[in-house]
């Protein structure tokens, strides 16, 4: 399944200063990860957004966002947002922060 490479291009600027940030092919997208932890992504046109569940209601107040429901049934903590809730950089910039503000705050996995 093919990804918007222009939307993953803008992440990429966004991210570029982010300490620990990484990308992998995942849910038939890109998805960009902070110290191994994914934070957000692109899955077709749309950006794919980490909030966690504390923020999962709020995030979901905010226009063009939606539940992720990449399987049929939403996957709380996760958030789909439309082409038009990341049109400009300061959007999009927004959505980013709160995906690197939720994966930052994961515990390392113990190995």
């Amino acid at each position: 399944m093919a990804f918007d490479e222009r939307l993953a291009q803008r992440i990429r600027q966004i991210l570029k200063g982010a300490r620990g940030v990484t990308e992998k092919r995942m849910f038939g997208g890109l998805c960009f990860l902070v110290r191994g932890k994914m934070c957000c992504g692109v899955e077709r046109d749309r950006l794919v957004v980490r909030v966690g569940p504390e923020q999962y209601e709020r995030a979901l107040s905010k226009p063009h966002a939606r539940p992720m429901d990449f399987t049929g049934r939403p996957l709380k903590g996760f958030i789909y947002v439309s082409a038009e809730g990341c049109r400009t950089a300061a959007s999009l910039k927004a959505w980013l922060t709160r995906g690197l503000a939720f994966a930052s705050s994961l515990p390392n996995k113990s190995t």
